[in-house]
């Protein structure tokens, strides 16, 4: 059933592009397909993530440090599209063994975590996406290997895999058409050369004219009109006016997009920051490093936030850094990212890049949604305020209810706080909670409860993988993962840790407010003698409100300011929490309930109305001791999850120095928020090991400009 909903809206966008197309002149096909595009990228951005770790190998038991990058894809600039990454770390069945959501600030969030000392020596996967990225996933997800080494093991028998690149979208792209052949020549210098062959049957039936558009990640290069003659034409235009990166060359005839070629152009390498250091340092000696401006430097004013490591160097490489990475991205699979994993784009000869170049396909620039109505509807929003907890709304039956039915968020406690949302056509809903790091107290349930609907919460990190080709391994230990399993016993003896005081970068939480503002009553109990029962305290205290009786349950009704019954129920509630049952509210101890609010008249929260308000706010103001109703959900929930901060030794002393105490770390410094002065300058010092080895010191991360910084450099301590 998912294969023809993809058929036909598939079909439905090439006869809407036909028919459109056939209604206006050159011009105007020129203007529709530009503002298509443009509106297409604005609507629906896409999102790149990129994960500086400490370092690419791990011992069980040690913790990884790292630090996120989030990029929008047609900028490649930070994003703040999004404020919180879902992190994963997944073994080779896709079983999560780690789950981190991570806190963005201006695009880049710093994180901390401890690989189990159980795990297995093996490939594990780190993970990691947006919610908005969700709803183009497995694909539109950060992906990264690392090697996990177990301590207890001489050697790295395990799982290892390899992630299957298969992707199952479907790509508008119209193939029935054998009398047009397009071959692009990229290999001048200063030139792009387009050959478009053409039988006399197209070219009569388009008037000898195509449309042409480069566009690189949704940004137009060039769009043209196009007259073509004779079997052969050749278009050509100077390299200087394509972007770096990989183009798309899209040709549209009288019927909509025939093919498509994609193209890479390189960019220029600027060294945009340098590294000043003696490059060989003794044991526990203090290290300092200088960055300065490089050969290239930008503005001085133009570094954000760079990520330093300094670890053991390895004898594997497993990732790309981020300049290499976002050649290809998400957007165009895994297959690519994997082909050139540890090798620089620009080296990989001329004849591999076409192969590669000719198996692409993006998956974010689908022509029959560029040119649908624009009613793109997403799952999963992008949380840049609120995170969003999402889930089905199910009927008696367990199956997904029909649209516009109210789902119910309360949080209880004294102040009363109240939002809902409305389930799609398909069931589904979001409810956003402000982004903290506070421990939040949730209730949510269906409206309706006396349907017998149930609420399902979606899990937040997704359940939808890349497939793995699982295999077993079995090697001695390299020279480099030998000295790190030594390095981690040591430390477990010595009890050292690198990790200190956890840090926050949250903003504060917001203080809880009454959500029906002053009451038109507030009764408090204690400000009258006891009374035995509620029923007795809604007669005896409470003006308005009749509360009797009716056959084996209870009726309660408002009476308004005008001295009219309200026709519809009202709405109860017990710190906040919407309670449907009145049996509950008759069996209630009165001296549990601290006060009673009381709104006599109707009450509308965005298109939820309440047909008056009954608040009984108990002394505890928890909800403890109160059931809550069958059908509701009531979930303790942190959005965030706390990084601790990286700390080492400091041997300015002479007792630190000469400390019996051995010093064995893998990681000798990081720091993920290093921000250079106006000059572009940053100093960095730390102190080495007792460990004689070589150390790369990788650096990453982003100019104000957009471009890319990284650097890497060995030094050595003997």
């Amino acid at each position: 059933m998912d294969w023809l909903k993809k058929y036909i809206i598939l079909t439905l966008g090439s006869l809407l592009f036909m028919q459109i197309l056939s209604g206006q002149d050159q011009d105007d096909i020129l203007l529709y397909i530009r503002q298509k595009l443009q509106n297409y990228c604005k609507a629906v951005p896409w999102e790149e993530i990129y994960i500086h770790t400490d370092r690419e190998e791990y011992i069980s038991g040690e913790d990884m440090w790292f630090n996120i990058y989030l990029i929008d894809r047609q900028s490649l600039k930070p994003s703040t599209n999004s404020r919180i990454v879902y992190l994963e770390v997944l073994n080779s069945e896709n079983k999560p063994v780690i789950q981190k959501r991570v806190l963005l600030i201006d695009g880049s969030g710093p994180g901390q975590a401890l690989l189990p000392d159980s795990l297995s020596s093996g490939r594990y996967i780190i993970r990691a996406y947006t919610n908005w990225m969700k709803n183009f996933l497995p694909g539109n997800c950060f992906i990264k290997e690392i090697q996990v080494y177990n301590a207890l093991r001489t050697d790295i028998s395990g799982k290892s895999f390899r992630l299957s690149a298969t992707d199952d979208t479907l790509k508008y792209r119209r193939t029935d058409n054998p009398g047009i052949g397009v071959k692009v020549n990229n290999t001048r210098k200063d030139t792009l050369e387009i050959e478009i062959q053409t039988d006399e049957t197209f070219r009569t039936d388009n008037k000898n004219t195509i449309y042409l558009l480069i566009q690189t990640r949704g940004i137009i290069v060039r769009l043209s009109r196009e007259q073509i003659s004779g079997q052969l034409t050749k278009i050509t235009f100077p390299k200087k006016s394509l972007l770096p990166g990989i183009s798309t060359i899209t040709i549209f005839d009288s019927k909509g997009p025939v093919n498509d070629k994609y193209i890479f152009v390189s960019a220029e390498e600027r060294e945009l920051i340098d590294l000043k250091s003696s490059g060989i340092f003794k044991r526990r000696d203090k290290i300092i490093l200088e960055i300065v401006p490089g050969s290239n430097p930008v503005q001085t004013d133009g570094l954000t936030n760079l990520s330093i490591s300094v670890s053991g160097k390895s004898d594997s490489y497993l990732m790309n850094d981020i300049r290499e990475y976002l050649i290809f991205g998400s957007e165009f699979g895994l297959s690519p990212v994997q082909s050139v994993k540890g090798r620089k784009f620009t080296d990989i000869p001329p004849a591999e890049i076409d192969t590669l170049l000719m198996s692409l396909q993006s998956r974010w620039i689908f022509w029959d949604k560029v040119f649908s109505d624009g009613n793109w509807n997403f799952r999963y929003p992008a949380e840049k305020e609120d995170h969003f907890i999402s889930g089905t709304l199910l009927n008696s039956n367990l199956q997904p209810v029909s649209a516009e039915e109210p789902v119910l968020l309360s949080v209880p406690g004294k102040v009363a706080t109240f939002q809902y949302a409305r389930t799609d056509p398909d069931g589904n809903f979001s409810l956003g909670i402000h982004i903290d790091e506070e421990l939040k107290d949730l209730v949510i349930q269906p409206d309706l409860s006396g349907k017998g609907q149930k609420v399902y919460l979606e899990p937040s990190f997704s359940k939808l993988y890349f497939r793995n080709d699982v295999t077993v391994n079995s090697a001695g230990l390299s020279g480099s993962a030998s000295q790190m399993r030594t390095v981690y016993q040591v430390r477990k003896i010595f009890g050292s840790s690198s990790i200190g005081d956890c840090s926050s970068r949250a903003i504060p939480g917001i203080k809880a407010k009454r959500f029906y503002g002053i009451p038109d009553n507030e009764v408090i109990l204690s400000n009258f003698i006891k009374l035995d029962s509620m029923r007795e305290v809604f007669h005896e205290l409470i003006p308005g409100i009749l509360f009797q009786l009716s056959g084996s349950g209870y009726k309660l009704s408002v009476i308004d300011p005008s001295k009219s019954i309200l026709d519809e129920i009202p709405c109860v509630m017990i710190d906040g929490v919407i309670i449907k049952d009145l049996k509950l509210i008759a069996s209630l101890d009165p001296d549990l309930i601290e006060k009673i609010d009381v709104i006599r008249n109707r009450y509308r929260v965005g298109g939820y109305v309440f047909y008056g308000i009954i608040n009984l706010i108990t002394r505890s103001g928890d909800l403890s001791g109160v059931p809550i109703p069958d059908n509701a959900v009531r979930l303790n929930y942190r959005i965030l999850d706390s990084s601790g901060l990286f700390i080492s030794p400091d041997y300015s002393s002479p007792e630190a120095l000469n400390s019996p105490v051995a010093d064995y770390r893998n990681t000798l410094y990081w720091n993920p928020n290093v921000v250079p002065d106006k000059n572009g300058k940053a100093g960095i010092e730390f102190w080495s090991s007792d460990v004689k080895s070589e150390y790369v010191i990788s650096i990453m991360g982003f100019s104000s400009s957009g471009e890319f910084v990284t650097l890497k450099k060995v030094i050595k301590v003997d």
